[in-house]
């Protein structure tokens, strides 16, 4: 069985739900989850598959705690991160609404990075079921990875987490 690693940030909000959600959509296999914030890509190498998890604006934003994301912290570390026989996929939220024009586009962001690395990622998804002006997260016509809008459309989340990690599980297993 492959050993899979959620790595999410930031922690505390509809990333973090999320993670678990996805976590829990994978049922039996073992599935574990860790803040992005508490770890290195020394440990995140341990994987077989990795899943990244992003928001495009986070609680630390709001409540002024720190001027970098998790995820901005964690920049230097992908230097170090080893793709190679490795599967990545990622997931991000945002706010198609208020943020049309940027719907997403940290999860973009790291696909990019990783596609620079020569990252092997699955789990994209088409944009058709999804109402947005621009994204960083389309690449070659569909996004990256799994767009969620916790925000305006919590009620497709669950249906759409299934769904990914159903196709997911088709690729891996």
């Amino acid at each position: 069985m492959k050993k899979i690693g959620i790595f999410y940030g930031p922690t505390g909000g509809s990333t973090e739900k999320v993670a678990t959600m996805i976590k829990e959509e994978f049922g039996d296999v073992d599935v574990t989850m860790y803040p992005i914030s508490d770890h290195t890509a020394t440990f995140i190498n341990h994987f077989e598959v990795v899943i990244f998890g992003c928001s495009t604006l986070g609680s630390e934003t709001w409540n002024g705690k720190s001027t970098k994301s998790d995820w901005d912290l964690f920049r230097p570390e992908f230097d170090k991160l080893a793709v190679s026989g490795k599967i990545f996929a990622l997931y991000g939220t945002g706010n198609h609404l208020t943020y049309p024009r940027n719907f997403v586009d940290s999860m973009g962001i790291l696909g990019k990075i990783l596609l620079e690395k020569d990252a092997t990622i699955i789990g994209q998804c088409p944009t058709s079921d999804y109402e947005f002006t621009e994204s960083e997260a389309v690449i070659n016509g569909e996004f990256i990875g799994l767009p969620i809008d916790e925000d305006f459309e919590a009620s497709k989340t669950t249906e759409r987490v299934k769904n990914w990690v159903i196709g997911l599980k088709k690729i891996l297993f």
